[in-house]
């Protein structure tokens, strides 16, 4: 099983699901020149195993020549259930962490261009690096707040929380009408205009106001 730490609590989080939702925010669209900006939420997963801890190291992944990051926003289950209704979708949060949806871009558009499920593009070992999680008892609900990513102390990626097209009571709702939610589910849920390539020995730092950061480094290509 994968757990994360969480903060200033004995227990851990266990992860059951990860649950991803695509282009959630405008700059984000345009830059990929993707998709009406008020279409529906759409989601995708990622294996369970695929979570890296703050202060991991994530292989530069098999067959890709175009490695991205993507700074997101996680929301972490406490419980769930289905069709939960957007008022009591924030009962259900335990609390959230910042994460990255690194993405073999070629792949996934490979994938997109010849309507193919994006798994290998999204999918894939270590490509769910997550923070700690910080409890909604510690920080409260996150609403609104910047969310950035620096590479090499470069800033790539900074936007607010609150520009997201669907927030979060709302992904909650939608995805439970798909899925039945439960503890331990992971929801990735989307990131900013920004998104670039990285390499072998970069340095990646994502922060979210009020959550801390998340610090991996690229380490050499898988064999």
């Amino acid at each position: 099983m994968t757990d994360l730490p969480v903060v200033a609590a004995d227990s851990r989080f266990t992860v059951r699901r990860i649950y991803c939702v695509g282009r959630n925010y405008v700059a984000h669209i345009r830059e990929m020149k993707e998709a009406d900006e008020r279409d529906p939420p759409f989601f995708f997963q990622k294996p369970s195993d695929s979570i890296v801890v703050d202060g991991g190291v994530v292989p530069y992944p098999s067959v890709t020549k175009d490695f991205h990051h993507e700074i997101e926003l996680v929301v972490a289950m406490g419980s769930g259930g289905r069709n939960i209704p957007v008022a009591k979708a924030l009962d259900h949060v335990l609390g959230y962490g910042i994460g990255l949806d690194m993405t073999r871009r070629d792949l996934q558009r490979e994938a997109k261009d010849r309507g193919l499920p994006w798994e290998i593009g999204k999918a894939f070992d270590h490509s769910a690096p997550c923070s700690p999680i910080q409890t909604v008892s510690s920080v409260g609900h996150v609403r609104e707040g910047s969310i950035t990513l620096a590479v090499n102390g470069v800033t790539r990626q900074s936007g607010d929380v609150r520009d997201m097209i669907w927030n979060v009571p709302e992904i909650i709702s939608n995805l439970s009408s798909l899925y039945e939610l439960k503890q331990g589910d992971l929801i990735f849920t989307g990131t900013p205009s920004g998104v670039g390539p990285v390499v072998p020995g970069d340095r990646l730092e994502g922060k979210v106001d009020r959550l801390g950061s998340l610090n991996i480094t690229i380490g050499p290509q898988e064999v």
